[in-house]
């Protein structure tokens, strides 16, 4: 008997041993580690807030219907006279002086784009590039009907014009909201690339605010994928409720065609202008006559800030009303009329969007000392540098 005692005691040491890991494995499998990594999968998060599959129609055919028929092809004609350089060129003109005379060239230039129809009197929004110097400019509307347009007004700053038909029953489109578009949303580009008539391209909002790229003095471009080609500028950007966002403007391209980069001009940005070329002829802005400039990590490192947000004075025009207000090259303005400054960009837009004679508010830094004072903004000169 006391021969299997050890044995009978082992038995139950191993037996105690692996109900205890057993345990430890169930309850604390951490305590097992033995080095290796444990991977931690989210299967759900109640108490944070999730994204959830938006409920979108499976056709966009009810928004078109709604808003394609406010959508007009624009056809424009000017006479272009060219000349042979050769005439012109110095050692050409040595040698043979007057004596070869040529008569100028003339033909006929057309070209084509889009439009919107804003208003059933008969207004229609589209860019300026596509009635620049135009002697002739014909509407066609999707239901067939053709006439003779004319130019109230244009605002090459922005690459916005009117024009103006005389037809009766005119289907006005419905002005969206573009101040709250968010990127992913989906959008239509309804116009006429390459003159192959009325289409319709899908696509969503790839990006907003879009600046610094050249197209106009004052950008703030809605950025979408909607396919844009030659000929849909002027034409409308619209949401799946059929209602106007933004004028299709202008593509990214190295090859001519549409890369999946496009611009059109927020409603939001085009109705200020279209109100006020349809109310005088012409667009009136503000303006102070300073050069400015966004701050960088550096020149916010040296006037004491914490972030960037705020523009530098580079220049002042002397007798302009900046000078007049007591502006210096140098100081860094922080608020207009309580509103925080960003950047250039909202500097401009407040400066622009005051009517001229109304006073400004502007709180900025001077040698990193607080100033405060009022300044009287004027009419801003035509592509003049704010």
């Amino acid at each position: 008997m006391k021969f299997y005692r050890p044995i009978i005691f082992l038995f139950q040491s191993v037996t105690i041993g692996l109900a205890i890991a057993f345990l430890v494995l169930v309850w604390k499998p951490d305590l097992l580690d033995n080095g290796k990594k444990v991977v931690a999968f989210i299967e759900s998060a109640p108490d944070s807030p999730r994204p959830t599959p938006a409920s979108g129609p499976v056709s966009y055919a009810d928004a078109v219907e709604f808003a394609a028929p406010s959508v007009v092809n624009i056809y424009t004609r000017k006479t272009v006279t060219t000349r042979s350089p050769l005439f012109d060129d110095p050692l050409f003109r040595r040698f043979f002086g007057d004596r070869f005379s040529e008569v100028p060239r003339s033909r006929q230039e057309t070209s084509l784009g889009s439009g919107v129809i804003v208003s059933d009197q008969g207004y229609i929004l589209t860019n300026n590039h596509v009635v620049a110097e135009a002697e002739g400019i014909e509407v066609a509307l999707r239901d067939g009907r053709s006439v003779s347009g004319k130019v109230v007004g244009t605002d090459p700053e922005t690459d916005l014009a009117v024009i103006k038909v005389e037809l009766e029953k005119l289907p006005a489109i419905t002005l969206g909201d573009s101040e709250h578009l968010r990127v992913g949303d989906v959008v239509l580009a309804i116009g006429n690339p390459f003159g192959v008539g009325q289409t319709v391209t899908l696509g969503i909002v790839s990006a907003t605010g879009r600046s610094q790229l050249g197209i106009s003095t004052f950008e703030n471009f809605i950025q979408t994928d909607a396919a844009i080609n030659p000929g849909n500028s002027g034409g409308a950007l619209i949401n799946a409720g059929g209602e106007l966002v933004g004028v299709n403007t202008a593509i990214f391209s190295r090859t001519g065609g549409s890369q999946g980069i496009g611009f059109a001009i927020p409603v939001s940005l085009a109705r200020g202008v279209m109100q006020q070329i349809i109310e005088q002829g012409r667009v009136s802005r503000g303006w102070l006559g300073v050069e400015i400039q966004d701050l960088n990590p550096a020149l916010a490192e040296s006037f004491g800030l914490s972030d960037q947000n705020g523009v530098i004075i580079a220049g002042v025009l002397k007798r302009g009303p900046a000078d007049k207000a007591g502006l210096q090259p140098g100081d860094v303005i922080l608020e207009i009329n309580g509103d925080a400054v960003q950047n250039v960009r909202s500097a401009l837009t407040t400066i622009t969007q005051t009517k001229p004679g109304n006073p400004i508010h502007i709180k900025g830094l001077r040698n990193r000392k607080a100033f405060e004072l009022d300044a009287e903004v004027a009419e801003r000169p035509v592509q003049s540098a704010e």
